[in-house]
């Protein structure tokens, strides 16, 4: 085990945009800027229509990118040498693309100049890039532990595991500007493809696959559903039978990476919450296991188990006791949880949530309204054969018997 404590004194200040605006802007007019990093979750690299005020922060991310940098582009003339190397480190593919049609999107519709349009396209860098580093946060549980541990409290203060890797998808001018494989970090330089469906598959996808399954068990951690043995046989056989067949890439290379995230996924010192892993899971099940469900099927003409399982397991966390402000909350026994996602996620769960009527048709009304639904999945997830019909049976059996004894029959079903 390693356990090590290190000052981040890059780090100077934080500032709330929503009440220190200006102090934001401040920062756009340094002619010493030159790199800006950003991590928002995937549910920050999307579209959202609003109107333009320069007094005022924006409310979604791309927005904020935008607004700041056409106020770097009138304090600095719009000169070539002001512009930015943007290094979004959200998990969506093509991030950095992303990140730039979004802001020319903002940018035109907000009529700014064509001759910033023009800036923002040849003198800013985009690059795509992929984290992989399991960072769980503030460590609220044991928080005094680590404030006498280091002899001051620290509201900023987040654990994350030893284990790292950056890869960036940019040219050798940045990586001369950003030497950080040079410092002696996992930073790799050129095409971030493989590095991206290695992790996204088999790290991401089982958080994905056992969030809901696992937290509904009665668990509050992954820690804790590795250390159950049902629980981590249901996600060990999602990953090795079923997402691993559809990874393109060397089998030993496969099996070493699928060992490292148990090992991973075992780290005592990582507390990471399920519900944290939760959080936009409707986005995050688009792009993290349907890709796999889709392989699998055109692979083994079937449909996979247990992702289907667990796409049964989310559709059932997001059902909501009742509704606070732009968020859901679900209740556990007598523990209450947030369901935090994207506005047509959580208004689809709760429509449909709330038309169910407690029959075998209401709940195949239910998956059928909901796998419909292109805007959520990518897809009209319907047509694939007997996709619904599993959804509903898997929800029925979890309505009817609770989650932890629905995982055991779907574990004696499988090595049957």
């Amino acid at each position: 085990m390693i356990e090590s404590n290190e000052i981040i004194s890059s780090i100077s200040r934080a500032i709330n945009p929503y009440s220190d605006w200006d102090q934001v802007l401040k920062i756009a007019e340094s002619p010493d800027l030159e790199f800006v990093f950003s991590n928002t979750t995937e549910a920050g690299l999307t579209y959202l229509k609003e109107d333009f005020d320069p007094q005022t922060s924006p409310l979604s991310f791309p927005g904020k990118v935008t607004a700041f940098l056409y106020h770097r582009f009138q304090v600095l003339k719009g000169e070539a040498s002001a512009g930015l190397t943007l290094i979004p480190c959200e998990l969506v593919e093509g991030n950095g693309n992303v990140l730039k049609e979004l802001v020319i999107r903002y940018a035109i519709e907000w009529n700014l100049p064509t001759i910033f349009v023009s800036w923002l396209e040849n003198d800013n860098q985009f690059c795509n890039s992929l984290v992989d580093r399991i960072v769980t946060g503030y460590p609220k549980d044991n928080i005094e532990e680590y404030n006498e541990l280091l002899g001051y409290e620290d509201m900023l203060l987040t654990a994350g595991e030893p284990y790292h890797m950056f890869a960036i998808e940019a040219g050798n001018d940045v990586a001369k500007r950003l030497p950080l494989d040079q410092a002696g970090l996992n930073v790799k330089w050129g095409d971030v493809t493989p590095y991206r469906e290695l992790k996204v598959r088999l790290l991401n996808g089982p958080h994905t696959m056992m969030f809901a399954v696992c937290y509904l068990a009665g668990v509050d951690t992954v820690l804790e559903a590795m250390e159950d043995p049902i629980l981590r046989k249901y996600v060990e056989q999602g990953m090795k039978d079923e997402i691993i067949p559809t990874v393109k890439m060397d089998e030993e290379e496969k099996r070493q990476f699928v060992k490292s995230v148990i090992e991973r996924f075992l780290n005592p010192y990582n507390k990471h919450f399920l519900a944290d892993i939760g959080m936009n899971a409707v986005y995050k099940f688009k792009s993290r296991l349907i890709p796999s469900l889709l392989n699998y099927v055109e692979l083994k003409q079937s449909l996979p188990r247990s992702i289907v399982f667990s796409l049964a397991a989310l559709i059932y966390y997001y059902r909501a006791d009742r509704q606070e402000g732009d968020f859901l909350i679900g209740k556990r026994g007598s523990d209450e949880y947030i369901i935090r996602d994207n506005r047509e996620a959580i208004t689809a769960c709760k429509e449909a949530w709330d038309h169910f009527d407690e029959t075998q048709e209401g709940i195949q009304r239910l998956i059928k309204e909901l796998l419909e639904k292109d805007e959520l999945w990518g897809q009209n997830l319907n047509e694939i054969y007997g996709l619904q019909e599993m959804v509903s049976f898997y929800l029925n059996q979890i309505l009817k018997d609770g989650m932890k004894l629905t995982v055991s029959k779907l574990l004696e079903t499988v090595v049957k």
